[in-house]
């Protein structure tokens, strides 16, 4: 079975990013790890399996885009707890700033992928 969606761009950046705030949040606070640190890694990690999802699902135009956008909500929902890991200072604005742009990179890549589905349907 073909791995293709670990060829995406989109899913490339999405591990890399899942990955540093993996690394990143080893140094939250203790009292955080029911909370942040556990909230942080399950959406960053469910970009990616929503990513993988939708490509299996590719020649379902509706259900691609469904889990396209399930994707990109955990994206974004990403950023809030980046916001809130930066406003109780567990890291530093460089470093926010940095996961910050780069989710706005995959929610462009996201959005393209949901407005065009076709482009991804198996041939």
């Amino acid at each position: 079975m073909s791995n293709g969606f670990k060829n995406l761009k989109v899913y490339q950046l999405s591990y890399q990013l899942a990955m540093k705030i993996f690394e990143i949040s080893k140094n939250f606070p203790v009292e955080e790890k029911y909370s942040l640190t556990d909230q942080i890694r399950k959406s960053s990690r469910s970009v990616c399996a929503n990513i993988a999802e939708a490509y299996r699902k590719r020649r379902y135009p509706k259900h691609f885009t469904s889990k396209i956008t399930d994707a990109d909500g955990e994206a974004s929902e990403t950023t809030v707890w980046l916001d809130f890991a930066k406003d109780c200072n567990y890291i530093n604005v460089q470093i926010h700033e940095s996961l910050e742009l780069k989710y706005e990179e995959v929610g462009k890549m996201l959005g393209s992928m949901a407005n065009n589905p076709d482009k991804f349907s198996p041939k």
